[in-house]
């Protein structure tokens, strides 16, 4: 499977394309002047010899051993790594500070991953091309070997270095837990007393040197590391931009339209002006949203002064639609036949083929929020040759060209600060980099009025929930057909209504090809299943509500639909729904392993009492496997979720306490979205929700108990952050069925 982030890689050059219409700050010719001789260049740049790799031997080291853009190793043998990739919870930091101290032969104590800073040139994702970014589950993948060569090229050149000095073969030199050691001699040095001298070895071409053979690792697949962020973020050191402070900081809310698309009119500002520690007042440009923003010595005074605001709003362009309305419009688009994205066979003569049973199904899901557990907030000064902002910045690449549109400076002059991020799930990757872009306005517009000050900009919890770019709601009309003969599927039509994430954003030119939108049928497009007869059509409504990805992207909707309705086909040819899956997938063994594990644990088969029922669902995204078999139980009219059973193949494990943590969390983050979570918009077009009270997610006291079971694997990692959700929901729905005999296909799950 292809997935839209990867495709990146095979279209480099295509990221200078036409601007996001919301965000033209993003011009082609920005975009070209900025990552020109990014490309072949960042491919290769696994390993980036400073200048001091190759000084004689005359010369002194003045930092720490440098050796590449990854690692450095000071005299007192802490060993940093500079990690490309944003930390926002998913363990990052443990997963390529591993690979680094696998190959360099470190002890775990030392090492202290930090974030890079957004420097495209050497940090770019190698599946994105040209560009610095997290997401779609890339970051183990594409740093896999990057960063093990990163510490095997540290490893070589400290051992060059200690060969040297000792008069010694370098292949005599042993290394384990940070020390070099030769039993010959009986001489040894930890790498922080030889990393001087090994600053004046000429480092190697990092292709030539060897990697070690798996049976070799001690750390990969082999540990359970402590993660190394847990102390600071525990005793409150970790830097997010939220808790970052600076001297003579102000604090800074914007009042933003209370329906998408409506803009400024008129404002009178008199009141707030007069409130308590106000600053400023600044109208914001429509490169940084079109918002009021009021700025205040604190956050309360900032806040008040925001509700003190009269605001005339022009609504002449705004959302008027509510998601009733809406989907009924979906129902109808359904109802007709859209863009082919798959033609396996003939779907259309199999379904009406004499004596083969037609099975047909829709199912709904509705807008979602991402809902991190820090809303978005960042930091900004202006400089005297540009501006230093501070972020959880997912796509440094696209937030600097943001930031430099909005605060009218050049690119070059902007200083992107990667800080931690409470969670993200997507919403700090999105192409218009608004909360990036409103804060270096502000920045901006504070200079503007001679007020020389650096600013944070907070999101309020409401202002992210109605904030915008959601999951899409989206609708698939599902039909299907049971051979006259054996009753096995000969036919499957998918018609899938949904807003497209692409459209207008720089991935637009390379990720939507002939009108499909990759991201809306990704799961569907490359179905499993052996069915000879496929049918996949595309409706892609735009009611103008901004939308983005959202963990798993569009395998969250798709599997859902695509699980749900493999159940319905099992249960309308009277088979098992585990030996329907079984006989589809024989030709996709990885995901049939999945599969298989998953229902050995849980025990498949096994009678359950009146009452209670298994439902299971698998599914491929992001390159792994994951299948999934919830336990329900039916009461009083409602229903608990008892038990989840996992199975993932991802890859080598690299650290198996993160892949479970990670499928934990997706079990967390899925069931809210199966459950409780939906946000939906009045028949105005107001968004109806506002905070955890009205958009639900998931209580400690409707946890199930989880199990997780890793498949062993040589494959190189895949992804692991994102496809732990798609098959949450249908596997509790399935289950829904098994205990109730009602079949149930909108989310979230409803048996009333």
């Amino acid at each position: 499977m292809t997935h839209v982030f990867e495709r990146l890689a095979a279209h480099p050059s295509t990221l200078n394309t036409a601007a996001h219409d919301r965000a033209p700050r993003l011009s082609r010719r920005t975009l070209m002047r900025v990552m020109a001789g990014t490309g072949a260049g960042l491919t290769l740049g696994v390993v980036l010899p400073v200048a001091r790799a190759q000084e004689t031997a005359d010369s002194e080291a003045a930092e720490p051993f440098a050796p590449n853009a990854f690692v450095r190793i000071a005299p007192d043998n802490t060993v940093t790594v500079l990690i490309k990739h944003l930390e926002m919870g998913q363990g990052v930091f443990t997963g390529l500070t591993t690979l680094v101290a696998e190959e360099l032969d470190a002890a775990w104590e030392q090492m202290r991953p930090e974030h890079a800073p957004a420097d495209a040139k050497r940090y770019n994702n190698l599946f994105w091309g040209p560009a610095q970014g997290t997401g779609g589950s890339t970051s183990l993948a594409n740093s896999f070997e990057q960063m093990r060569r990163a510490g095997a090229v540290a490893r070589a050149m400290l051992v060059q270095a200690a060969a040297r000095a000792w008069g010694v073969p370098a292949e005599a030199i042993e290394t384990r837990d940070g020390v070099l050691r030769h039993a010959g001699s009986g001489r040894e040095a930890t790498y922080g007393a030889m990393a001087e001298r090994a600053a004046r070895v000429a480092a190697p071409d990092p292709a030539s040197v060897p990697l070690k053979q798996p049976s070799a690792f001690r750390l990969i697949g082999k540990a359970s590391l402590p993660r190394p962020d847990t102390a600071a973020k525990l005793k409150g050191d970790a830097v997010f931009a939220s808790d970052l402070k600076l001297p003579g900081m102000m604090t800074a809310l914007v009042r933003r339209p209370p329906r998408f698309g409506a803009t400024v009119k008129a404002v009178n500002a008199d009141a707030a002006r007069d409130m308590p520690g106000v600053k400023a007042i600044l109208p914001l440009p429509a490169t940084a949203g079109g918002g009021i923003a009021v700025v205040a010595d604190s956050m309360w005074h900032a806040l008040k002064a925001r509700e003190a605001l009269k605001v005339e709003w022009d609504e002449s362009a705004a959302v008027r639609v509510g998601s009733k309305a809406l989907m009924e419009q979906y129902r109808e688009l359904a109802a007709t036949p859209g863009t082919p994205f798959r033609t396996d066979g003939d779907a259309l003569a199999a379904l009406s083929e004499p004596g083969a049973q037609m099975v047909e199904a829709a199912y709904e899901v509705p807008f979602l929020a991402h809902a991190p557990m820090e809303p978005l907030s960042a930091v900004a000064r202006m400089t005297d040759t540009g501006i230093e902002v501070w972020a959880g910045a997912q796509t440094p690449t696209f937030d600097v060209l943001n930031i430099a549109a909005a605060a009218r400076v050049k690119p070059e002059t902007v200083s992107l600060h990667v800080t931690h991020a409470g969670g993200s799930f997507g919403r700090h990757a999105n192409p218009t980099g608004d909360y990036v872009a409103e804060v270096a306005a502000i920045a901006r517009g504070l200079v503007d009025q001679g007020i020389e000050a650096p600013v944070k900009l907070l999101w309020t919890r409401e202002d992210d929930i109605r904030g915008g770019y959601y999951r899409p709601m989206a609708l698939h009309a599902l039909a299907g057909a049971l051979a006259a003969e054996g009753g096995r599927p000969s036919a499957w039509r998918q018609r899938v209504v949904t807003q497209s994430i692409l459209k207008g954003t720089p991935f637009e030119a390379f990720l939507v090809d002939d009108g499909i939108d990759q991201t809306s049928v990704e799961g569907v497009i490359d179905l499993p299943y052996a069915i000879p007869n496929i049918k996949g059509e595309l409706h892609s409504p735009d009611p103008g509500i901004p939308v983005l990805w959202w963990r798993s992207v569009g395998h969250s909707h798709t599997a859902f639909a695509v699980e749900s309705f493999m159940d319905e086909l099992a249960h309308a040819a009277g088979v098992d729904p585990l030996v329907l899956r079984r006989d589809l997938l024989r030709d996709h063994p990885r995901l049939l392993g999945v599969l298989n594990r998953a229902a050995e644990e849980a025990g498949w088969g096994q009678p359950m009492p009146d009452g209670r029922g298994r439902g299971l669902a698998v599914h491929t995204s992001f390159n792994s496997h994951v299948a999934h078999v919830a336990e329900v139980t039916a009461k009083d009219g409602g229903f608990t979720v008892d038990r989840l059973v996992c199975a993932v193949d991802c890859g080598v494990p690299v650290n198996p306490d993160i892949i479970r943590a990670q499928i934990e969390g997706a079990a967390v983050f899925g069931l809210s979205a199966a459950l409780r979570s939906r946000l939906t918009l009045d028949e105005t077009g107001q968004v109806t929700q506002s905070n955890f009270h009205d958009y639900e997610i998931l209580r400690m006291a409707s946890m199930p108990e989880i199990e997780v079971h890793i498949m062993p694997s040589t494959e190189p990692p895949t992804g692991i952050g994102e496809p732990g959700v798609p098959t949450v929901a249908p596997a509790v729905a399935n289950a829904l069925f098994a205990a109730t005999g009602k079949r149930l296909r909108s989310l979230p799950l409803r048996l009333g």
